[in-house]
């Protein structure tokens, strides 16, 4: 289980078995989607599976996180999805009518995100060999001309932007799944960013890197642009955004909320001349109206994170090392 939990298993799973057998120049970018050319222009590929329990959860379900999940990968390499696949695993003996809620849920969120479901497969697996419905989606975008986001273009003096609060989905989910009362509703994040991103490009075409923090969190997906870029991130903890359920929840479970999944927030670094136009254009949208600069990409330490605490040290932010939260997205 560790393995599947976006971590330093995730991360060793990928480096040692599956770059090594598939050997593709495109593919070791690691990105949250590949860009390819193809006719002239560019365009952008990704490949997702769902297998979040419950199935409906506090703001969502497995629908809009297939749906939104792909869409989201292609926005981060700027892209803007046109097409998606959706294929179902369904369990022996799950309701019908449970599947065709998902795949009602699913169709909506593709409507809403703008982006056509036009392929897709089923197969059922014997009782006991799943858990109800999983999903697989694979989605196709077109990048824009001149635009130019890897995870490996982090420069020093880039800031770091986070578009709203964290650790919000995978709170949720514990919730809901466990029972457990943080003394408020919260509910997931789960939403499309193709719109977020259009708009942040449209204000400054040159964004270096962006990257949804989904399984292991912001702390994920720093250490991995860090490293990509050879540069070190060094974020204030006094500016992240993290709400008193999550940090509340977080604290009583034991986890860093660095760490917990996101499903619709976005990390964008961008030049430090750029950054008040990039904010002003995320806060003019819905999915960016909690925007704020966390950190910055520095010279020092390449390849870590590091955060200043409120009381001026330092502490190293790393990967989770194996499954904190199992099953949230």
């Amino acid at each position: 289980m560790g393995h599947g939990g976006g971590g330093q298993m995730s991360s060793e799973l990928v480096d040692h078995l599956f770059l090594p057998a598939f050997a593709d120049d495109t593919l070791r970018q690691l990105g949250d989607s590949a860009v390819l050319e193809l006719l002239g222009g560019r365009i952008a590929f990704s490949t997702d599976t769902f297998v979040v329990r419950p199935l409906f959860f506090p703001g969502g379900s497995i629908g809009e996180l297939a749906v939104n999940g792909t869409v989201n990968d292609l926005a981060m390499s700027g892209a803007q999805a046109i097409f998606l696949s959706a294929a179902f695993i369904l369990e022996e003996g799950t309701d019908v009518a449970q599947v065709g809620a998902v795949a009602q849920r699913l169709g909506e969120a593709a409507r809403q995100a703008g982006v056509r479901v036009v392929t897709g497969d089923t197969k059922v697996v014997e009782s006991g060999h799943g858990d109800g419905v999983y999903v697989s989606t694979a989605g196709l975008g077109v990048v824009p001309e001149g635009v130019d986001v890897r995870p490996d273009r982090a420069e020093p003096g880039d800031v770091v932007i986070v578009s709203g609060d964290i650790g919000v989905h995978g709170v949720a989910i514990m919730s809901v799944r466990e029972g457990l009362q943080f003394g408020t509703d919260i509910e997931s994040d789960t939403q499309p960013l193709n719109g977020l991103v259009a708009e942040m490009l449209a204000a400054h075409r040159d964004i270096h890197v962006l990257r949804d923090p989904t399984r292991g969190g912001v702390a994920t997906s720093l250490n991995e642009i860090a490293r990509a870029s050879k540069v070190g991130v060094r974020l204030d903890e006094g500016r992240l955004p993290i709400p008193e359920v999550v940090s509340n929840a977080c604290a009583f479970l034991g986890l860093d909320p660095l760490q917990v999944a996101n499903e619709g927030k976005l990390l964008a670094f961008v030049p430090r001349s750029a950054a008040d136009l990039v904010l002003e254009a995320m806060r003019a949208h819905p999915a960016g109206l909690g925007a704020c600069v966390i950190g910055e990409v520095v010279e020092d330490h390449p390849g870590l994170v590091a955060t200043t605490t409120a009381f001026g040290a330092s502490r190293v932010v790393d990967l989770p090392v194996g499954e904190q939260l199992p099953r949230i997205c």
